[in-house]
């Protein structure tokens, strides 16, 4: 079992800058992807950025070039910086841990979410 618990949503302008944390309870890199996913109300939940054990990363169209995805190995944290956010970026963003588990079933872990919100 992994437990994830996001940090550092909360209410931006256009423009402005958040981080978002990601702490696990366990070290989760070893067979590991990580990422952010959200999800704004009446709308699927996406993707936004992912980074496998080995460094490889992954960004959503929307949020490339605008969006960095890192992680800090000592503290098992997951890390996305958010830059010249937009109102569209408003949504609750999970952090996930996945990994291939037995039969070659993914396993998925999540996070609570966090809350970001981008108004004027």
């Amino acid at each position: 079992q992994v437990q994830l618990v996001e940090s550092g949503g909360g209410l931006v302008q256009p423009g402005g800058s958040l981080r978002l944390s990601c702490a696990a309870s366990r070290s989760i890199f070893s067979g590991y992807t990580m990422g952010w996913y959200r999800q704004a109300p009446g709308k699927q939940r996406e993707l936004v950025a992912s980074i496998t054990f080995t460094g490889s990363t992954n960004y959503a169209d929307a949020v490339k070039g605008r969006f960095i995805i890192s992680r800090d190995t000592a503290k098992n944290t997951v890390y996305l910086q958010m830059n010249i956010l937009k109102p569209e970026d408003t949504a609750v963003y999970y952090c996930n841990a996945r990994k291939i588990g037995n039969l070659g079933v993914p396993i998925n872990y999540w996070g609570q979410g966090t809350q970001v919100t981008v108004s004027s």
